[in-house]
């Protein structure tokens, strides 16, 4: 498909710089079948059956942003998937002046060396000494907040709380998966007493997700890798939800995209480990998932593709046409929408 039916025209100043406060006091679009409606995220136990499932990323967000220097260079890093417990790929501004063996020291007594090149023009860097990689991101990174709220103000004290859920458990994800930022322990108590059970999976979020499709059609578009798990025991219940008549809905582009991964045509989510790079655009047979509650999403980018697939393209054109005119707010720290095809 054409990438340009994927467009659609967002006032600058409707991209949130910051989360609601409080969190589950976001506004929420509800597309029910055929109706439309507004109503906020505290809204949703109301909007969901006993019965169902909703199913959260509990992948923690990493300081995975580094600055340094090779020499008197200024170099800019933003770490996106481990490749081995010392080397990790990173998207480098100014890429194309490093060569392989610099070494870049990004302060606080962390240093890395370029190792190789990957095919999507990232670089792998490989980190000196013995330290887990994870207490050097602690002293040196920053939170990698999404370029189009990092390129409006400078990440600070409260992003650290801000730009991670609830459920944040498993370190590894360079991106936050945002729906599940409007979530609070009242609300998932509210959720609790109304019959609607949850279960968690882990993805680590690369920092490919804020790539834009250069593309002209989807068909030449490739999605990053990003690795994922779903435990036999998750899968087995997750099974039972939908044995019972019950629905699966997911929290965030990043858990559908693992259900998906792991869910064969007969329906069965079975259970995974690794890599997945699944790419959902309009035409796609949807086989795990009955729902999904997400953000709002850039324009001619993948994740728009696919609310598109679940919902409709004209859907949700009109969707967000009717969003943009009530004054939602867009993107990670923005409200949500609720998808239930």
């Amino acid at each position: 498909m054409k990438v340009d039916l994927f467009d659609f025209d967002l006032p600058a100043d409707r991209i949130a710089l910051r989360p609601a406060s409080p969190r589950d006091g976001a506004r929420m679009l509800v597309l029910d079948g055929d109706a439309t409606r507004d109503a906020s995220v505290g809204d949703l136990p109301a909007c969901l059956r006993p019965g169902d499932c909703l199913v959260f990323n509990d992948t923690r967000v990493i300081p995975a942003q580094l600055e340094g220097r090779r020499g008197e260079a200024r170099i800019s890093a933003t770490l996106h998937k481990r490749e081995g417990s010392r080397r990790w790929h990173a998207f480098v501004k100014g890429a194309k002046r490093l060569r392989l063996g610099d070494a870049i020291d990004f302060g606080h007594d962390v240093h890395a060396t370029v190792e190789s090149r990957g095919e999507d023009g990232s670089i792998v860097l490989d980190f000196a000494g013995t330290e887990p990689v994870e207490l050097l991101l602690a002293r040196a990174g920053t939170m990698p907040l999404p370029p189009y709220i990092a390129g409006k103000r400078a990440t600070d004290a409260r992003d650290a709380d801000d730009y991670q859920t609830m459920f944040a458990a498993e370190p590894g994800a360079v991106a936050a998966p945002t729906a599940a930022l409007h979530f609070t322990p009242a609300l998932m108590a509210a959720l609790a007493e109304a019959g609607i059970a949850h279960e968690t999976l882990t993805l680590h979020v690369g920092a490919g997700t804020f790539l834009p499709v250069k593309a002209d059609d989807t068909a030449d578009h490739r999605m990053h890798a990003e690795w994922g798990r779903i435990d036999p025991a998750t899968a087995a219940r997750l099974n039972a939800v939908r044995a019972n008549g019950g629905r699966v809905i997911a929290v965030g582009t990043t858990s559908l995209r693992l259900i998906e991964s792991a869910c064969g045509e007969d329906g069965i989510v079975a259970p995974f480990e690794g890599d997945t790079a699944i790419f959902i655009t309009p035409g796609y047979a949807f086989r795990g998932v009955d729902g999904l509650l997400t953000n709002f999403h850039l324009p001619r980018s993948t994740l728009f593709m696919l609310v598109s697939a679940l919902m409709g393209r004209e859907r949700m054109q009109a969707a967000y046409a009717h969003a943009i005119a009530q004054g939602y707010r867009f993107y990670s720290y923005g409200d949500a929408s609720l998808l239930l095809p």
